[in-house]
Formats: structure tokens, C-alpha cells, sequence
């Protein structure tokens, strides 16, 4: 007996597996959570169903699109990095559910992976255009300033606070796309929150997962330019102010939040932030970073979880 559709229909979802990991999915659709977020605590209620149809899709499409772009501008530097046994971790690391770098490593040809970003950034242009031409212009900042921030790997460790501007620009194009003249605080704050989160929380904890290859090539990352106390110092720092600045937003947020929600807020702060950055700080090891970097990973969603509870209630 023949099977012959069975390899090509194999083929096609290897092929596609391998195109999402170049987009780091699994991440890419936690960090969906953010947008979804700022939009939520900016407007005080749920947008039209065309806003969060059209939003889930241009979000979904940039997350996509920026991930992907990240792995081309970066893919000399990832291709040194396989070439000395890089990049092997297994599920216990987000970033590694599914093949970290695959063009890399040689199972996606860069112009597949050019041709696959370039798609949906197309998708993520036309949604951002209808939702609101300022979301354009956020997203097209977006691309440029992650370009920067790979190129800035030999350079400068301030490659961190381009990386994470660049982490705010989706929620803050959430919000231009229901507000079209949001509150310049809440904006402000919001830019800061998310900020924070993500050095303390991502950037800072990946280069940490990464600090012997990146020594190895003499990268120039905050763990390595300032060593591991100071970079423990900035985790922590980053991490407290991020709880903070969490709590000023939901005060500034037209929604109306209950004490217990707060007190919810805060464990989560505790939960998925500060807690793994004591550990850190205690044991200091990869692991560590690693744990982290996977809690910090899933804040944003569980804020929005308790946010929707909270408005669903």
C-alpha cells in the first residue's frame, strides 16, 4: 500500500514548525498578552468586536514579523554562537520549546526567512493602518530600533534600553488603536511599567542564560560589562519599580479595581517577579536566570487574566 500525500503533508508542517520557531511563537503569543492589556486598562471596558478581531491579528502578525527580523539581523553572530554548541536548550527554557534559530542552524534558507517576515509585516502594516496610521509608525520604530539593538550585541550594553523601548512600542500602539489621544500619563506610566519588566525581567536574565557564549565572542552585555553583582542589583531594582509602577497604572486606569484585586496585583508582582529575582540574587546561577526569565515571561498574561476576572466579575 502507497501513502504518498503523507511525507509532502509531513514536510509542510516540519517546514511550518521550523517558520514559527524562527518567530518564537510560543513567546510571541504570551507576549500578545501586553497589548491586550494597555488597551484594556487605557479604554475601561472592551473595544468593538472589529477593534479586538483586527487587533488580535495585526498584534499576532508584528509579534511574528519583529521575532522573525530579529533572528536575520542577528544571524552571523547565532551562526558563531551554533558553530562553538550554542543555543541547546531544551523546554525548560521558553525560547527553547520549539528549535532556537533554526536558520542558524541550517533548516531555514535566510531568504525563506525574509520572505516569511516581510509577509506578516505586510499583515501587521495593513491592521495597524486601519486600527490607526500612528500604529504604523510605532511598529515600522519597532523594526528599526530591534535592528539597532542586535547590531549593538559587540558594542555597548545600553543595547538594553533600546531593547526595551522596543518592547513597549506594541502596547503602546494597542493603546493609539482604541484611544486615538490617550492620557499622557497614563501613557507615560504605562511606557515606564513595561519598561522596567523588561530589563529587569527579560533582558537582563536572557544575557545572563547566555553569558558564556557571549564572553566567548566578546559581546557586550550588561552581566558581562558590569559583572553579576551589579547585574543582580539592576534585576532587582528594575523588578521593584516595575511593582510600583504597576500599581500606579491600575490607579490611573479608568477601571475601578477592588482592594482584593490589588492584593491579587501584588502577589503577582511577588509571584512571577521578585521572588525568582531573590533567588537570583541568593544562588546566582544560570538557572536561576533561566526560572526568571520564564516567570517574568508570563506577567503580562497573568496581570490581563486578573484584569479580565476583574472586569468580567
Amino acid at each position: 500500500m502507497i501513502s504518498v500525500p503523507l511525507p509532502r503533508i509531513h514536510t509542510v508542517q516540519h517546514r511550518l514548525k521550523l517558520f514559527f520557531a524562527l518567530s518564537r511563537t510560543p513567546h510571541g503569543v504570551i507576549d500578545m498578552a501586553a497589548p491586550v492589556l494597555a488597551a484594556l486598562l487605557c479604554l475601561g471596558h472592551f473595544p468593538p468586536a472589529a477593534v479586538v478581531v483586527v487587533g488580535l491579528i495585526t498584534v499576532f502578525a508584528g509579534y511574528t514579523a519583529v521575532y522573525a527580523l530579529n533572528d536575520l539581523v542577528d544571524l552571523h553572530a547565532d551562526r558563531e554562537k551554533v558553530g562553538i554548541g550554542g543555543y541547546n536548550d531544551n523546554e525548560n527554557y521558553l525560547d527553547g520549546v520549539m528549535v532556537r534559530h533554526p536558520m542558524a542552524k541550517g533548516m531555514l534558507r535566510p531568504a525563506a526567512g525574509l520572505a516569511w517576515a516581510s509577509a506578516w509585516a505586510a499583515v501587521a502594516l495593513v491592521g495597524a493602518y486601519w486600527l490607526n496610521p500612528v500604529c504604523v509608525y510605532l511598529f515600522v520604530a519597532g523594526c528599526i530600533l530591534e535592528g539597532v539593538y542586535c547590531k549593538l550585541w559587540r558594542v555597548t550594553p545600553a543595547r538594553a534600553l533600546v531593547n526595551g523601548a522596543v518592547k513597549t512600542l506594541g502596547a503602546l500602539a494597542a493603546v493609539f488603536a482604541v484611544d486615538p489621544t490617550p492620557p499622557v500619563f497614563f501613557t507615560a506610566v504605562l511606557f515606564a511599567w513595561l519598561f522596567a519588566w523588561e530589563i529587569g525581567g527579560q533582558n537582563i536574565p536572557n544575557d545572563w542564560t547566555d553569558i558564556e557564549e557571549d564572553r566567548h565572542f566578546k559581546a557586550k552585555t550588561i552581566p558581562i560589562r558590569f559583572g553579576l553583582h551589579r547585574a543582580t542589583l539592576l534585576v532587582v531594582f528594575s523588578l521593584v519599580a516595575t511593582l510600583f509602577l504597576s500599581m500606579i497604572l491600575l490607579w490611573v486606569s479608568p477601571l475601578a479595581f477592588s482592594p482584593l484585586f490589588l492584593l491579587a496585583a501584588l502577589a503577582v508582582n511577588v509571584y512571577f517577579l521578585l521572588y525568582p529575582a531573590y533567588l537570583l540574587s541568593r544562588r546566582r546561577r544560570r538557572a536561576d536566570a533561566m526560572a526568571l526569565f520564564n516567570k517574568a515571561s508570563h506577567y503580562p498574561l497573568a496581570m490581563l487574566t486578573l484584569t479580565l476576572a476583574a472586569m468580567l466579575r
